[in-house]
């Protein structure tokens, strides 16, 4: 039987697995329809795989730290650039 950390892991790792194949789909779809219905999906599974982020840090089963100021404007510098990039 599985512990309480490997199902949620578990949980985790598979929330992400199906965001990406949500989010490759999108991009691979010319119906208008059907891409919104996939974002839709995609941001409701997002919002659950938070949900089980959050109890697992609540449990100490999962750690992180703070993110320092500086290291958040690089990763925002770093979306920009790449923004501009692929315009």
């Amino acid at each position: 039987s599985m512990t309480e950390q490997e199902l949620l892991t578990d949980l985790l790792h598979s929330e992400r697995a199906i965001i990406k194949e949500y989010a490759d789909n999108c991009t691979e779809t010319g119906c208008m329809n059907l891409r919104s219905l996939l974002i839709g999906c995609m941001t409701e599974c997002s919002q659950d795989q938070f949900a089980v982020f959050e109890q697992m840090k609540q449990r100490n089963l999962y750690k992180t730290k703070p993110a320092q100021q500086q290291d958040v404007q690089t990763a925002k510098q770093d979306m920009n650039t790449l923004q501009q990039q692929t315009w």
